[in-house]
C-alpha cells in the first residue's frame, strides 16, 4: 500500500499533502498514483470506483504493483522491455505513472498511454514506456495500468462488461480532474495505445462515455473491428466456468483466487471462436478482448468520436512478430496459410488464391505474415480510418511504420511493436539492442526516433503530425522509415474482410 514519504522530494497536488515524486535534470516523475480503488475480492468484477483519500503526502517515488498475469515470452525474441517484469503483487495496481517537465507551465498537452500485451499481460512499469523524453519535450505523459485477463475482460453475467476498458475510462476521468495540478491541460488530452491498448483506444473513441475526456486519439496497430461478439465471449466464459468448476456468474468467480484465474488462461486459447457471422478477431492469439454489440468502426461511422482528431496506423510487417521468433516464418507451408485464413474468412481457399495473386512469388511464410497482419490490424485500422474520415470536419491521419529491424537474422523486419521505441524516443535502451532484441544489432537510423517522437508530440499539441490529412478511400498515408514518403492510403487488397 502507499505510505507517506518522509523525504522532501517534489510535491504536487492533488490530495491531502500532495504527491511526493522524484526529479531529474529535465523532468519529474510520480509513480504508482492510484486512480481507482484496489480491485480485490468481488470488486475485481465490478466497475472501478474512486480511490479513498489518503492522509499525508502520497509516496510516488516507487513503481507500483501490476495486474495479475502469467510470465510472457515470444519464442527467441527478448521482449522484457515490452512485457515488463510480469506480475508484481499488490492490491493497489489500478495506478498511473506521470512524467512532467521539470519547469512545468500550466496548460501543457497531456498524453495518456495504454499498453499492449494481448489483454493478458503488460504494465505501465515496462521500461519501454519511459515517459521522460515526452516530459523533456513539454508533454505531461501518463501511463495506465488496467485489469487484464479474467478480471478485466471475461464477459460474466452479474458483472459489467469490459472492466479493463472501464478502468481506462476511469483513468481518463482522473486525468480530467487532477492533471492540472501536474501542469497538464485537461482540455487537451490525447489517448494513445498500441496493440491491445490501441484496440482499447479505438473502443474508447467509439464509446459515448468518452465524451469530453479526450481531444485526440492515436491507434498504433489496433483493430477497429477487433471486438468479440457477445456470442464469442460467451464461449470463453463457458470454458472458464468449466475449467474452474463453478457457475458462469460473477458471484461464483468472486471466490476464486487471482492465482487460479491466471492459471486457466492458457487453456482458454484453444476455443474455436468462429461463428456464422464472424471470424476469430484475434486469430487464436488471445481468448480475451473488448466485447461489443457493435464494432468500433461501425460506431465511429455512425458519428461517435468524429470530433476527436485521429492518428492511426500499422507496421509494414506486423505478422512477422508471430512467426519469426518461433522459426516459422521460413518453415510455414501452404497448409499453414490456409489454416490461418480459415480463422479469418468464410472463404479461405478463395482468399488465399487472391492473396497469392496480389503477392506473386511470395513464400508461404510471407503470405502467412501478410494474412495475420491484415486480419489482426490492417483491415480494422483501415476501416476505422475510413469511418472517421467520412465525417465533415473530422481530422484523420494515417501512417505505416516501415523501418525493418535486423533482429533474428533480419527476419523480424517492421514487425508488430517495432515502432514503439521510436515513438517513445528510447532506441538507446540496452534491453532493446542485440541480435535477439527488438531493434537488433547496430544502431537504428540517426534521427528516425527523434522525428517519429516529434510527430506524435506535434499531433498531441496541434492535431497535425506534419503530413496531409487522410481522405476516405485514398491517400495520403505517411510511410515512416529511414526516408519518409507520402504514399496512397489504400492498397489493393484481396477482397473485403469478413464480418
Amino acid at each position: 500500500m502507499h505510505r507517506p514519504c518522509p523525504h522532501p522530494n517534489p510535491v504536487v497536488g492533488p490530495g491531502r499533502g500532495g504527491h511526493r515524486g522524484s526529479q531529474s535534470e529535465d523532468h519529474r516523475v510520480f509513480l504508482g498514483v492510484p486512480y481507482a480503488a484496489p480491485p480485490v475480492g468481488a470488486a475485481r468484477f465490478a466497475a472501478p470506483r474512486p480511490h479513498d483519500p489518503w492522509e499525508g503526502g502520497l509516496n510516488a517515488t516507487e513503481w507500483g504493483p501490476t495486474a495479475p498475469q502469467a510470465p510472457r515470452r515470444l519464442g527467441a525474441l527478448e521482449m522484457t522491455a515490452y512485457f515488463g517484469s510480469g506480475w508484481v503483487r499488490g492490491p493497489d495496481y489500478l495506478t498511473v505513472n506521470v512524467w512532467t517537465p521539470r519547469t512545468t507551465r500550466p496548460g501543457a498537452p497531456v498524453m495518456v498511454f495504454v499498453h499492449g500485451g494481448g489483454f493478458v499481460a503488460g504494465s505501465n512499469r515496462s521500461s519501454l514506456y519511459d515517459g521522460s523524453r515526452f516530459a523533456r519535450d513539454g508533454v505531461v505523459l501518463v501511463t495506465v495500468n488496467y485489469r487484464l485477463g479474467v478480471p478485466g475482460f471475461l464477459d460474466l453475467p452479474g458483472a459489467p462488461r469490459n472492466r479493463g476498458l472501464l478502468d481506462v475510462l476511469q483513468a481518463l476521468r482522473w486525468v480530467r480532474e487532477n492533471i492540472a495540478a501536474f501542469g497538464g491541460d485537461p482540455g487537451n488530452v490525447t489517448l494513445f495505445g498500441q496493440s491491445a491498448g490501441a484496440t482499447i483506444t479505438g473502443a474508447v473513441l467509439a464509446d459515448p462515455a468518452s465524451e469530453g475526456l479526450l481531444r485526440r486519439a492515436v491507434v498504433q496497430s489496433g483493430n477497429g473491428r477487433g471486438a468479440f461478439t457477445p456470442e464469442q465471449a460467451a464461449r470463453v466464459t463457458a470454458g472458464a466456468a468449466v475449467e474452474l468448476g463453478v457457475a458462469p456468474h460473477a458471484e461464483a468467480f468472486a471466490g476464486i483466487t487471482d492465482e487460479r484465474l491466471v492459471e486457466i488462461v492458457p487453456g482458454l486459447s484453444g476455443i474455436d471462436l468462429r461463428t456464422a457471422t464472424a471470424g476469430d478477431p484475434l486469430m487464436g492469439l488471445s481468448p480475451f478482448g473488448v466485447v461489443l454489440d457493435r464494432q468500433p468502426a461501425d460506431a465511429v461511422a455512425g458519428g461517435q468520436g468524429a470530433n476527436v482528431d485521429l492518428l492511426i496506423g500499422t507496421n509494414a510487417d506486423e505478422g512477422n512478430l508471430y512467426l519469426a521468433p518461433f522459426g516459422t516464418l521460413s518453415t510455414s507451408t501452404t497448409a499453414d496459410v490456409e489454416a490461418a485464413a480459415a480463422l479469418f474468412r468464410p472463404d479461405p481457399a478463395r482468399y488465399v488464391a487472391s492473396l497469392r495473386r496480389s503477392r506473386p512469388g511470395a513464400a508461404a511464410g510471407e503470405l502467412r505474415s501478410a494474412l495475420l497482419a491484415e486480419a489482426l490490424f490492417v483491415a480494422g485500422s483501415r476501416d476505422l480510418a475510413d469511418a472517421h474520415a467520412a465525417h465533415p470536419g473530422s481530422r484523420t491521419f494515417r501512417y505505416e511504420f516501415a523501418w525493418r529491424s535486423p533482429a533474428l537474422g533480419g527476419q523480424l523486419g517492421a514487425a508488430h511493436t517495432v515502432e514503439l521505441p521510436f515513438v517513445f524516443d528510447v532506441t538507446d535502451q540496452p534491453g532493446l539492442l542485440g541480435a535477439d532484441a527488438l531493434l537488433g544489432t547496430g544502431t537504428p537510423p540517426a534521427g528516425l526516433a527523434a522525428r517519429t517522437h516529434a510527430a506524435w508530440i506535434a499531433f498531441a499539441k496541434t492535431g497535425d503530425p506534419g503530413w496531409a490529412a487522410y481522405e476516405r478511400g485514398d491517400g495520403p498515408l505517411m510511410r515512416i522509415a529511414e526516408e519518409w514518403e507520402t504514399v496512397p492510403g489504400q492498397r489493393p487488397e484481396p477482397g473485403p474482410s469478413a464480418g
